[in-house]
């Protein structure tokens, strides 16, 4: 049976793309997984602490010594890493705040990765080894070469490299740019081009999602 972890990092309640293409994204998982299980992880509504030093600090001594601090933040970490380990599949969807990722979405970054159990050097299976890994990254404007901003981008290179580290080599990285478009006027004359990357991005997040069989 498949299990579909997704999480959803956009604090937007309504008219998120990111949130919008994810749910697309999952009507046509559940389409081709009838049977299949769905882990949903909203990051606005349930945002993960951020790595504190009580954190760090319980890894290194046995569970019995930990203070009531260290027992909370070990509960809390250990709930995120469980859903990661218990998927075979991940979905993010993630928007560009700041040219960067959500805080929220980095807080939940740093809970998962743990040196040794989630992340491994090879040929040692990280958590995501053998899994299919898809993301779908949204930005306000256009980063891509030749654009004003070209190299600001910090959002979908550093979910990327985040995704390598945890081992996961099926990974789709899905785009859609210039969501400003339609709402700032300043952006306006890049509507037709928001438009175009946005029906491209719903095609892929269609066919990536209707995917079934082995991951590799």
């Amino acid at each position: 049976m498949s299990h579909l972890l997704h999480v959803d990092a956009s604090l937007a309640r309504e008219g998120s793309t990111s949130r919008n293409l994810g749910g697309a994204f999952v009507a046509e998982w559940r389409a081709a997984h009838p049977d299949g299980t769905i882990t949903y992880r909203d990051l606005a509504l349930t945002p993960p602490p951020h790595l504190d030093w009580e954190t760090i600090t319980a890894a290194a001594i046995p569970s019995q010594g930990h203070t009531p601090a260290q027992a909370e933040s070990v509960k809390a970490r250990e709930e995120l890493v469980g859903e990661l380990e218990a998927a075979d599949e991940l979905l993010l969807s993630v928007p560009m705040y700041n040219f960067s990722v959500p805080s929220a979405f980095k807080a939940w970054v740093d809970q998962v990765i743990i040196v040794g159990r989630t992340l491994r050097q090879p040929p040692e299976a990280s958590v995501l080894t053998g899994k299919r890994a898809t993301v779908i990254a949204t930005q306000g404007g256009s980063y891509a070469a030749g654009t004003p901003r070209e190299g600001w981008d910090h959002q979908l290179p550093f979910v990327a490299h985040v995704l390598e580290a945890l081992g996961a080599t099926d990974v789709e990285l899905i785009r859609v740019e210039l969501t400003l478009a339609p709402v700032n006027p300043a952006l306006a004359s890049f509507a037709d081009l928001h438009a175009s990357s946005l029906a491209a991005g719903e095609a892929a997040v269609r066919a990536r999602a209707g995917l079934t069989g082995a991951t590799v």
